[in-house]
């Protein structure tokens, strides 16, 4: 979930994935995929960087329960890191 700002100074969660699209005239306005639109204080460029922290912080952690508990990997379907150039058949 991504915290913003209404217009009214209270803020809120969302999902970023579901957002279908941001727009900024002047306000900006999160267009869910559910057809419903929320008016945030914060600029286009911010909520992008919003979501851009989210989908990093849930990678990081799938590679932390990767890295934990090697079994993890074929639940969540990560590939252990091969280095580029390296046969992954050979491992």
């Amino acid at each position: 979930m991504i915290v913003v700002t209404r217009l009214n100074g209270t803020t809120f969660a969302v999902n970023p994935d579901l957002i279908e699209r941001v727009q900024e005239a002047p306000d900006t306005t999160l267009f869910m995929v559910d057809g419903s639109t929320y008016n945030v204080r914060e600029h286009v460029a911010d909520v992008i960087e919003l979501i851009q922290g989210h989908r990093a912080r849930v990678l990081a952690a799938a590679f932390q329960m990767r890295d934990a508990d090697p079994s993890v990997a074929t639940l969540l379907r990560l590939d252990p890191i091969v280095p580029p150039g390296t046969d992954r058949k050979a491992r």
